[in-house]
């Protein structure tokens, strides 16, 4: 195991034979959620109501927990389920509604909080199914961000991190449920994935 990788495992080895190498380490991560939850903060600091962020489950979770966290103005969470990979590597492009959001947004301030933006059907998707519901401004915020790979222009208000188009897990990502927990993102080795 290299020296990255020990590092942030910090001796725990449970997934390290399935990680090539970490490309975002936890404090990096840290440290850009703190950015971006000030610019946000700064942005809608005169709104008069909270500010509801959406997270698409399960990827976001993390990343909004920190970011909720992290923000100097008042939130709701709410959060969505989306289905487009399902157990697959790629998006399939079909998107289907799990669970929708319970708040009533028109007339609110809605963040959307993404864990990562590859082909951006998904949240192409999603951004029209929320400014139907007549929100008072809708800003994206996604920790991370496969260049070149959208099928759509996606405005990206907030980004943390441009990444290389490899298949990556942790800090929310998961290859077929797994890695989610971990605290940095990594690049899972491709026999793991292929072989699936």
């Amino acid at each position: 195991m290299d020296a990255d990788l020990q590092n942030e495992f910090n001796g725990d080895e449970w997934y390290g034979n399935h990680i090539e190498r970490v490309i975002i380490s936890a404090d990096a991560i840290q440290e850009k959620v703190t950015e971006l939850a000030k610019r946000v903060s700064t942005d809608l600091a005169d709104s008069d109501d909270e500010i509801i962020l959406v997270g698409v489950f399960k990827g976001a979770v993390m990343f909004m927990a920190d970011f909720a966290r992290a923000l100097s103005v008042p939130v709701k969470m709410e959060f969505m389920a989306l289905s487009s990979y399902g157990d697959s590597t790629t998006s399939s492009g079909t998107v289907r509604i799990l669970k929708d959001i319970d708040s009533d947004i028109k007339d609110k301030n809605v963040v959307i909080v993404e864990d990562i933006i590859d082909s951006g059907l998904t949240l192409s998707w999603l951004l029209k199914y929320l400014e139907g519901q007549e929100p008072a401004s809708v800003t994206v915020v996604s920790m991370l961000r496969k260049p070149g790979m959208q099928h759509t222009d996606i405005p990206v208000d907030h980004l943390g991190f441009d990444i290389p188009n490899e298949f990556v897990v942790g800090y929310g990502l998961d290859f077929a449920e797994r890695y989610r927990e971990l605290p940095f993102v990594g690049v899972l080795k491709s026999e793991i994935h292929q072989n699936s």
